[in-house]
């Protein structure tokens, strides 16, 4: 049970201090700013809850880690539930904060940071270009989970690799979508906006789980696999090894 609410509370802190940042504060910080604030959310969360649930707070990063036989199936569907549910109530508060400002908020006409394509992409990129952006941002991001998680990585700089690459994806997605790559992220605000964002919603599903797919199979096929090392002992103990490092 643990895992599961580290899962909702990282999404909720990971979709309050992004998706918060554009909506509260993006007039002031720009999209490089908006970038930053999702990077640094993540980075956080990795050190934080990384120890108790591995800090996936993406259903897409999930899909990639199940595809890497790296989690159980029942395991990965408990906690795209969790991180969807911790992304509402991120989105819940956002609004209602907003609301407090001297000009109110209309989640549906401010947008409440959803993700859009065509007529409501921030730089009108096409349904084509939104999802072709979608897929490959986030095999990006779940390249680089997989590989600075994986156990012959150095231990205790994946929080680094990971935090950065989300910056580095928003700092090119954000014009683009606002940029998702995380269905829970693009859950949150379209319940709240309603029409269009519920109507476009399918591709911030989709794309990323295309997505995160393509990134669990270029992996498997670029990684070095394990060394024996030699009698059975020692394997079984290299064995045990990393699976400890896994959980």
């Amino acid at each position: 049970m643990n895992k599961y609410m580290a899962e909702a509370l990282g999404t909720f802190v990971l979709v309050f201090g992004g998706v918060g940042s554009a909506v509260l504060a993006g007039s002031h910080i720009g999209n490089a700013g908006v970038a930053f604030a999702f990077g640094l959310s993540l980075l956080a969360m990795v050190y934080t809850i990384g120890p108790i649930s591995g800090c996936h707070i993406n259903p897409a990063v999930t899909l990639g880690v199940l595809l890497a036989k790296k989690i159980e199936a029942t395991e990965a569907v408990v906690y795209m539930v969790s991180q969807v549910v911790g992304a509402i109530v991120a989105a819940a508060l956002i609004l209602f904060v907003a609301r407090g400002g001297p000009n109110g908020y209309n989640a549906a006409a401010g947008g409440l940071g959803a993700n859009g394509y065509a007529m409501h992409s921030p730089d009108g990129y096409s349904l084509g270009a939104a999802f072709a952006g979608e897929v490959i941002l986030t095999m990006f991001l779940v390249l680089t989970v997989l590989g600075s998680t994986d156990v012959k990585a150095p231990v205790g700089f994946a929080g680094v690799a990971i935090g950065l690459v989300l910056t580095l994806i928003h700092l090119v997605g954000i014009p683009l979508t606002n940029l998702s790559v995380n269905p829970a992220r693009s859950i949150g605000p379209a319940i709240f906006v309603g029409g269009w964002a519920l109507q476009q919603l399918w591709l911030f599903i989709v794309a990323p789980f295309v997505g995160a797919a393509i990134a669990a199979i270029a992996y498997g096929v670029i990684r070095v696999p394990d060394v024996r090392i030699g009698t059975p002992q020692a394997e079984r103990a290299l064995a045990s090894e990393q699976a400890e490092r896994r959980k």
